[in-house]
């Protein structure tokens, strides 16, 4: 999807021969989740039986707390992506949103994955005409609640990956 050809090693494990500490890697994933559940709203409100979403989100946390496995968690993101695929506009980003951040126990660099597709959900929920000014209020959210040991890369981050995150982080 959205990662980069090359792996950045601040987003790889430790034990795969990166620099990522679990406890940062925790507060990605943490952090995505955040950006997905700000959005979970315009996906609710389309499908509200579907709990999929939501359960990705939750995943992504007890992941983080060591309450459940990498497999599960990964798991979880898949079946929300499976609930955007029939979707459309937002509803569908904010489902993909939601995905990514369970996928963030598995690839750390899914992280932004979570966030592109958050922004790109409000800017789709937006009227016509304020789509880009709701993208950047939702991108300055984002990075208003960044901690601070996972800031700066995921800032850098953003900045390199920009592109091929559909130039969402213009904030």
């Amino acid at each position: 999807m959205i990662l980069p050809k090359v792996r950045d090693p601040r987003f790889v494990t430790i034990r795969r021969g990166g620099t990522l500490t679990d406890a940062d890697h925790h507060l990605l994933a943490l952090w995505a989740a955040s950006c997905a559940e700000h959005v979970l709203p315009l996906f609710e409100s389309a499908q509200p039986g579907d709990l999929r979403p939501r359960h990705a989100i939750e995943a992504a946390r007890a992941w983080s707390r060591g309450e459940m496995t990498m497999m599960d968690a990964r798991a979880a993101g898949g079946h929300a992506m499976g609930a955007a695929r029939p979707l459309t506009g937002a509803a569908r980003f904010a489902a993909y949103a939601a995905g990514q951040a369970g996928a963030v126990a598995h690839v750390a660099a899914h992280e932004l994955g979570a966030a592109a597709y958050a922004i790109k959900a409000v800017r789709a929920a937006a009227p016509q005409g304020e789509r880009e000014a709701a993208g950047r209020r939702e991108c300055q959210w984002q990075r208003a609640q960044l901690t601070g040991p996972i800031r700066e890369a995921v800032l850098d981050d953003q900045r390199l990956r920009n592109d091929i995150c559909w130039s969402v982080f213009d904030c």
